[in-house]
């Protein structure tokens, strides 16, 4: 190896190694799948889904990626899936790809309010070539629900987008399936941050509900970095891989499909339950220590990896707080609180999460500890 790259190696290793990691939508996936994400499966073209490839010498191909869909497929109880798509932005394009044309209307989060930039953000794709309506949070904290209805009946969205990249409380897919029904709209459940957490049994599967559901597969799964597409009905089978490739994608990635395989695997087994349940019990922990201590937390609590605290009445912008905890050796990331009066670059806010330590094997006391350090740093 390169030498300059080998020391740029070595001091990730050495940065993830003493310092404690805390974003949520990172973890520290298993040594059988960093093995399978540099594996030889890298050599191969596979374009094409597996029985209709475009390159000869695919049979193997075929068969990882089978397995991977099977196994995702039993994971979350849903017919179908999609394991090609190179991260979950890629699986909301496609899936944009399939049901819609360039100026329809799409109702997604708003991104000041937990959201994601590829449920309409403005400066992104879904925000830039679809009309993007927005729904946000009510005084509480909680999705709006009415205000989601009265929105969708108003507009008639193509397609509503339930799911969010930072929103700590359960997400009631049901409701989101009914507002679907009444405006006659395609619902898309984005579960990059919780599918994780699904599949280990402690947070909601939006199936039956959704039409369609997409992910990550490296927050909660614990996988590689990618994303997939779920779905049950034959109807749509055809249109989201068209959608996949030759649509929004060429050669798909066989190493992270292999790896992706690998993870949903890992997560079919019976200790990956305990696993989740640990995740949302050690966030449940964190959030009481500091709401025991004055600090205000968005929504109040959480029901899953992650919450927010809300710096809008300390001393410190989000970005001031995250930059003083990685100089402490705690890696967060700077996040937008709703009503946020400060600019994207600022935030009133630091997210937390607690997937990845939970994966180091640190126990609920751990983290409490963890919390009143934060405290201490932030009420100096």
């Amino acid at each position: 190896m390169d030498s300059q790259i080998q020391k740029i190696l070595d001091n990730e290793i050495h940065r993830q190694k003493i310092s404690l990691q805390l974003i949520a939508s990172e973890n520290f996936a298993s040594d059988a799948v960093r093995e399978l994400s540099g594996s030889v499966f890298t050599n191969k073209y596979a374009e094409g889904i597996p029985g209709r490839r475009f390159y000869n010498g695919c049979q193997f191909m075929d068969d990882i990626e089978i397995l991977a869909s099977g196994y995702a497929a039993s994971l979350f109880g849903c017919q179908f899936a999609n394991v090609q798509p190179h991260s979950g932005a890629n699986a909301n394009l496609a899936v944009f790809k399939a049901f819609l044309m360039p100026g329809d209307i799409v109702l997604g989060m708003d991104l000041s309010n937990g959201g994601h930039l590829s449920h309409g953000s403005h400066v992104n794709l879904s925000g830039a070539w679809f009309k993007a309506a927005k729904y946000g949070l009510d005084s509480h904290g909680l999705i709006d629900y009415e205000q989601v209805r009265k929105i969708a009946v108003e507009l008639k969205p193509k397609l509503i987008i339930a799911g969010a990249s930072n929103y700590s409380r359960v997400i009631d897919w049901a409701k989101f399936r009914a507002i679907a029904d009444e405006a006659g709209s395609l619902l898309l459940c984005d579960i990059a941050h919780y599918s994780g957490l699904i599949a280990g049994g402690v947070y909601p599967n939006p199936f039956p509900f959704a039409d369609i559901v997409t992910s990550t597969t490296h927050k909660t799964l614990r996988g590689p970095r990618g994303g997939m597409i779920l779905w049950n009905d034959t109807k749509f089978t055809n249109k989201i891989n068209n959608a996949v490739f030759p649509g929004t994608q060429g050669g798909p990635l066989m190493h992270i499909i292999a790896a992706k395989a690998q993870c949903f695997y890992e997560a079919l087994q019976p200790e990956f339950r305990t696993y989740a349940a640990n995740v949302v019990k050690h966030a449940r922990a964190m959030v009481e220590v500091f709401q025991n201590n004055g600090v205000e937390i968005v929504s109040n609590g959480t029901d899953c990896h992650m919450f927010t605290i809300d710096l809008g009445t300390e001393k410190y912008t989000g970005r001031e707080f995250a930059n003083l905890l990685e100089d402490k050796g705690i890696t967060v990331n700077k996040n937008a609180v709703p009503g946020d009066t400060r600019n994207f670059v600022e935030t009133s806010g630091v997210r937390i999460g607690t997937a990845a330590e939970t994966t180091r094997g640190y126990d609920e006391q751990w983290f409490r500890n963890l919390a009143q350090r934060i405290t201490d740093y932030l009420k100096n």
